[in-house]
């Protein structure tokens, strides 16, 4: 093999899966149609899912020096303000990971900080390279590349995109909905800006927002989708559908960066077939309502990144890399209907300003704004690891150690943890059977409410004690489950 894992896509859902998959050990390549980041408008945030996993790679620090303020309140459906008083910041799982559950910071940004972490961990990226197809056989992947040769790899992976050519010739099934709405979105200047609402306002024709930063102009309208999405949004067109949606004689004379999107909803019925798998926007496109596209592509490369690693080094479980579908694929559901529910919400009908009427209302109450805020922020997320414990299947918990350490400092490396708050010597010797693939975490932590964890790479718990050893077993059957035998082989 010229390489084990050849990833197609260099935004941040490749490079993260790319950073991911070389901590475990894998000889990876990036290959990216672009030979410069897309500076295009995209995503304007992250949610607290989504920082964490930095945060578990050490890479927080830089995310905050060029995050932005936060958000005011905690977010919006379908538009609809959602206040963050009214949010129950002692629930479980909110508990110490408030007071913002989003970050501020453009996708650019989030996609500059991974390219210079793939290039600190030595990751080749080929700028200016596309993939013209590829021959997926039993036992490799031979990829042809335009102005280069051909590159055989173990696995392929597309993080290629909506439209990804790599889903397309493997013949992934895409079903889901087709869009019916166009939504623009400019940075552009605004003359009679002051004859605009503030906010987001809905109207027969449909829905608009100016601001909060000047300039700062999207429409959303529900007449189909584009004829040509490709197309430069240009400062007529803008224009011509600002006026259509406000009725406001306003005069759009340019814009310096612009966008359109739809509703189009569909997900990839599975994440592999064969040696070939697909990450992000590739398995699955919707609005990005909410904000939920990249932080649902950066889930999939952490969880990804460590169980095709395994498979790569030989020590996989059996099984263990058909988790990736069965794990991510009901979260992708998920999000997808979420946005549709919020287009349903924004249409100019009778029945959708009632319908905005009742969601509002349950919005502004504890227990609607609550729920809203364990969506957005990805802390609801939880995998069925067939434990009944609270903590197992569910994101690991932003732990303090009484030495002044958090969890997350031990995580770097990409290790799974075994967490050991009770002083157990038999814990230390399970560790060192699994040396190279499990790091040992032995101290205290006042308050806890837990006396071990086993935690994955991707951050989520795969078993939990709250008395110490009395579940021995249970955790001999979590390791075997998810780091396989002691001798390092796959079953």
């Amino acid at each position: 093999m010229d390489y084990d894992v050849l990833v197609v896509g260099a935004g941040p859902v490749g490079l993260m899966l790319a950073t991911e998959l070389k901590l475990a050990g894998v000889r990876v390549v990036v290959v990216e149609r672009l030979t410069e980041p897309d500076t295009a408008l995209k995503a304007g945030g992250i949610n607290t899912a989504s920082v964490e996993a930095f945060e578990r790679r050490g890479l927080l620090p830089a995310l905050k020096a060029v995050a932005g303020p936060p958000f005011v309140g905690a977010g919006h459906f379908g538009g609809l303000h959602v206040p963050a008083g009214p949010v129950d910041k002692e629930e479980p799982s909110l508990r110490g990971r408030g007071p913002a559950w989003y970050m501020t910071i453009p996708q650019i940004e989030v996609e500059r900080i991974l390219g210079e972490r793939a290039a600190e961990l030595g990751i080749e990226v080929w700028r200016g390279v596309e993939v013209r197809g590829f021959d997926a056989e039993e036992a490799s992947v031979t990829v042809h590349l335009q102005g280069r040769d051909d590159v055989r790899v173990a696995w392929l992976v597309g993080c290629d995109g909506g439209r990804s050519p790599v889903r397309h010739q493997a013949g992934f099934e895409f079903p889901g909905t087709d869009p019916v709405m166009t939504a623009r979105q400019a940075i552009a200047t605004v003359e009679g800006a002051e004859h605009l609402g503030r906010g987001w306002q809905y109207t027969p024709t449909g829905v608009y927002v100016y601001g909060p930063m000047p300039g700062w102009v999207r429409t959303f309208e529900f007449d189909g989708p584009p004829m040509d999405r490709e197309a430069p949004v240009t400062a007529a067109e803008m224009e011509a559908s600002l006026r259509r949606v406000s009725g406001a004689d306003v005069r759009v004379t340019e814009v310096t960066r612009g966008a359109r999107f739809t509703d189009n909803a569909r997900q990839a019925a599975t994440y592999r077939r064969g040696r070939v798998l697909l990450c992000g926007d590739a398995a699955h496109v919707h609005s990005p309502f909410s904000g939920q596209g990249l932080n649902l592509g950066l889930g999939d490369a952490v969880n990804l990144g460590w169980k095709l690693g395994a498979t790569v080094q030989g020590w996989a479980p059996e099984g263990l890399l058909d988790t990736y579908t069965s794990e991510r694929h009901p979260i992708g559901a998920w999000v997808l209907d979420w946005t549709r529910a919020q287009v349903a919400v924004m249409r100019g009908d009778t029945y959708s300003r009632a319908l905005r009427s009742v969601v509002s209302d349950f919005l502004g109450t504890r227990d609607g704004a609550t729920y809203y805020v364990k969506r957005i922020s990805g802390l609801w997320q939880h995998y069925d690891l067939g434990n009944s414990h609270p903590l197992v299947g569910a994101t690991m918990p932003a732990l303090r150690l009484d030495d002044g350490t958090r969890l997350s400092d031990y995580t770097h490396e990409g290790q799974s943890l075994l967490v050991d708050l009770a002083g157990d010597d038999r814990l230390a010797a399970l560790a060192r059977a699994y040396a190279g693939r499990l790091k040992l975490v032995q101290g205290s932590s006042e308050g806890a409410g837990v006396s071990g964890l086993l935690v994955r790479p991707d951050g989520f718990v795969a078993w939990a004690s709250d008395d110490g050893t009395s579940d021995s077993a249970g955790l001999a059957a979590a390791l075997t489950r998810w780091l396989g035998d002691e001798t390092g082989r796959s079953n």
